[in-house]
């Protein structure tokens, strides 16, 4: 269970990703359900170090605070510095005990540098994926995916995919109430679609689109039901052909897919939060029966419905009997 965090500092350190991993782990969202981490921004001798911005920052612990951490957020460095020896061994240390790490963008390298990202998929910037592999050529490198979960090493691509690994962990960790929760309080799109099946909650949609907004929010309530185009199309006042245009202009997508995103949102929450059966799942989030649901859910995440819950669910129950 996630309960303690820290994020490691050095020379070079990019104040982005810094502040990413900071907002995602290190705010107070108790009000929202969140629990509320132990987090805390370390380095070497606690010392003042220059970010790749030009000013410096100081940290509140040294490395010997990453022994109490389940989670190590490693930032991205300036110019792929080399780590220094003292994080390159609190770094291994902590995996070696049993923490999960987590890179944002070129922090891959830090990882690399301790040694961690051989014989393990990673990624990191599609602009920095083949230095990555020829730099550490005993690690697998992908590089089109948002982020790569592999044996408690957790790399991600750019910046925004840094959100998207760390929704990850908090989905991993806490479930999809949570992770849409921390996911609305950083007012962050739903999960965006990538080469690799995902596991992590896609957020409610913030139904922000100019003016089908209350279409969608009806849509949410309304999964069960006929939602292809021309029946949303009647319910917008709109020609189909017209409200096919206007939708992918304000939702970037195709009606059928954000309802299939949708529908497989809803099926993920009744999975890890009921005793529904697959059938019954997909009769409430409106698919033709499991067969459906089981074909959608293996095209998009990956897994079937039942292995999904049993990954899943067990994590949400031991949580709520802790």
């Amino acid at each position: 269970m996630l309960t303690n965090v820290a994020v490691v500092v050095d020379e070079g350190v990019a104040p982005f990703e810094l502040g990413l991993l900071c907002e995602a782990f290190g705010v107070d969202r108790s009000d929202d359900g969140v629990p509320l981490l132990d987090f805390a921004v370390c380095g070497p001798g606690r010392a003042t170090v220059r970010t790749s911005g030009g000013f410096t920052v100081t940290p509140d612990h040294d490395l010997a605070r990453l022994a109490e951490a389940d989670l190590v957020g490693v930032p991205a460095f300036d110019g792929h510095l080399r780590a220094s020896p003292p994080v390159v061994e609190a770094l291994r240390a902590a995996h070696d005990r049993g923490a999960q790490l987590l890179s944002v963008c070129s922090g891959a390298f830090v990882l690399g540098d301790a040694g961690l990202l051989d014989g393990r998929r990673c990624t990191t910037h599609w602009r920095h994926t083949q230095e990555l592999a020829e730099r550490f050529p005993l690690a697998v490198v992908v590089p089109e995916v948002l982020y790569v979960d592999d044996d408690r090493v957790v790399t991600s691509a750019g910046t925004a995919a840094g959100l998207d690994a760390s929704l990850h962990v908090w989905r991993q960790e806490h479930g999809s109430a949570v992770a849409s929760a921390v996911a609305r309080r950083m007012v962050v799109p739903p999960q965006r679609e990538g080469g690799q099946a995902q596991f992590v909650a896609r957020p409610v949609v913030d139904c922000d689109a100019e003016t089908l907004a209350p279409l969608l929010t009806w849509a949410l309530g309304h999964l069960e039901e006929d939602l292809g185009v021309e029946a949303l199309s009647r319910q917008a006042l709109l020609s189909p052909r017209t409200f096919a245009r206007r939708f992918r202009e304000e939702t970037g997508t195709t009606p059928h897919a954000w309802v299939t995103a949708q529908r497989l949102a809803e099926a993920e929450r009744l999975l890890e939060t009921s005793d529904l059966s697959v059938e019954q799942v997909a009769q409430r989030v409106g698919m033709n029966g499991a067969a459906t649901l089981r074909h959608q859910f293996q095209r998009a995440r990956g897994i079937s419905p039942q292995t999904y819950r049993r990954a899943f669910r067990r994590r949400d129950d031991e949580a709520a009997a802790s």
